[in-house]
């Protein structure tokens, strides 16, 4: 079914990310106000699950899979609640996930939206490496749940391309032609009740199924960026090419490293992303200015051709609060740095340096991401108050393990053992350590360290 296109709301602010918990922020939001939403939340038995679980927690892990189930439709159902609230009558939702919480999910979701507005259960292949396994059949799919708001919602009819079977249908059917191109005859009635012959043209395709076969972000693409559950542009691409219009407002509420934003903004829809990873908003930030070519601006955001990022953490106050793994993240990204992809088993170091000036020496396919750059530095993290000796004597049997010659050390505060140790490193071993506050970071007066 189609509607008509609305103009946005001028009181919601679009192309904006907010930093935070969503179920905080999409109670800010009016009701009926978004046009299509997409997320894919957190759930996966390899995942840690800090999202929902709280600071103290991030580590945790579940062990019994019917609690873990149900503590997560316990902090997905007020979350939905609030995502149907803000949807427009002329709405879709849709949510990813996968076969460990697939059907508690849909029975919520029939709850909240209503049985009659179950739509699709769409089937995202994404094989076809092979894996071996003596158990079960090779799992190679997820689940995206399509639900309206109302009867009367947006939708786009996507076409694909014609199976072989198709073809020799297509070729058995339409075997008319005329200045239009290919056509077969039906019998049709006007509003009398009379029967007329009607021409009905070829399309380009056939109408798009509920199994898109879709593949991964393999480890060369160029769209990838390391993000553990970062999903193909193709995939919300097409989820919003068939569920809203131009100038439309797309909100992704668990948006990650940004794809749904990236997809929405290049087909020319306004867009909301919410996460409450700092980490993440840095990166999806990155990703908009990079991709997108849209700059992170306050004045230019106001004259909507820019975007913004809201709630950030920016204190030390809250830079204490955050999760250690995250403040890590942050640390590293500040520093113009790549954070490690496991924040276990790093042996003393949480990310890399790769100055302008590096220069690869070996390339091609046996070199692993970034690995061809030869010349980095390690930077080691600790969200402590005051670094002492100990934690530079660990750092530099991190350096000299790797055979740098220089490494950086963020932390609130160091203490004068630690520094000494730094001058005493340099004199000894002709390595350097730079020593950096989280203050330092905060004001930016990191250039002179950093050169």
């Amino acid at each position: 079914m189609c509607a008509t296109s609305r103009k946005s709301s001028s009181l919601l602010d679009t192309r904006t990310i907010f930093c935070g918990d969503n179920l905080d922020q999409l109670k800010k939001l009016p009701d009926a106000c978004i046009d299509l939403i997409y997320i894919d939340p957190p759930f996966n038995s390899n995942r840690t699950y800090e999202v929902f679980w709280g600071e103290s927690k991030e580590k945790r892990s579940f062990e019994d899979r019917h609690e873990s189930t149900r503590s997560y439709i316990e902090f997905m159902r007020p979350r939905c609640v609030e995502l149907a609230r803000v949807l427009q009558e002329t709405g879709s939702f849709y949510l990813h996930c996968d076969w460990h919480a697939s059907h508690y999910v849909k029975i919520m979701l029939d709850q909240i939206f209503g049985e009659k507005q179950f739509q699709n259960e769409v089937i995202w292949y994404y094989g076809p490496k092979a894996t071996q396994n003596e158990t079960h059949f090779q799992r190679k799919h997820d689940v995206i749940f399509f639900y309206s708001k109302s009867k009367n919602f947006q939708f786009n009819t996507l076409l694909q391309e014609y199976s072989e079977g198709s073809l020799e249908e297509r070729d058995t059917r339409y075997k008319h032609e005329d200045e239009e191109g290919r056509y077969r005859l039906t019998t049709r009635r006007d509003a009398e009740g009379n029967k007329y012959r009607a021409k009905v043209y070829l399309r380009s395709g056939v109408a798009m199924t509920d199994v898109w076969d879709i593949g991964v972000i393999n480890s060369t693409s160029k769209e990838r960026l390391g993000y553990p559950t970062q999903k193909p542009l193709a995939l919300l691409e097409r989820i919003i090419k068939a569920s809203s219009n131009p100038n439309d407002i797309v909100l992704d509420a668990f948006c990650g490293c940004g794809t749904a934003l990236v997809a929405a903004q290049n087909l020319g829809r306004l867009w909301i992303g919410i996460d409450i990873s700092p980490t993440a908003c840095r990166v999806m930030a990155k990703r908009l200015r990079d991709v997108s070519k849209l700059p992170e601006d306050e004045k230019l955001w106001r004259a909507g051709r820019g975007f913004v990022v809201r709630d950030l953490p920016w204190s030390e106050k809250q830079l204490r609060k955050i999760p250690p793994f995250e403040f890590e993240n942050w640390a590293v990204i500040a520093l113009g740095g790549i954070p490690n992809k496991a924040q276990v088993g790093d042996m003393g170091i949480d990310g890399r340096i790769y100055p302008v000036s590096s220069m690869p020496t070996r390339s091609g396919k046996t070199a692993g991401e970034l690995d061809f750059m030869d010349v980095w530095y390690p930077i080691q993290v600790k969200q402590k108050d005051k670094v002492g000796r100990p934690d530079i004597d660990s750092f530099e049997a991190a350096i000299l393990r790797e055979k740098r010659t220089k490494g950086f050390f963020v932390s609130f505060e160091f203490s004068s053992d630690a520094l000494r140790e730094i001058d005493a490193f340099f004199r000894r071993e002709h390595c350097i350590i730079v020593p950096l506050t989280v203050q330092e970071i905060l004001e930016e007066s990191l250039a002179m360290k950093l050169a």
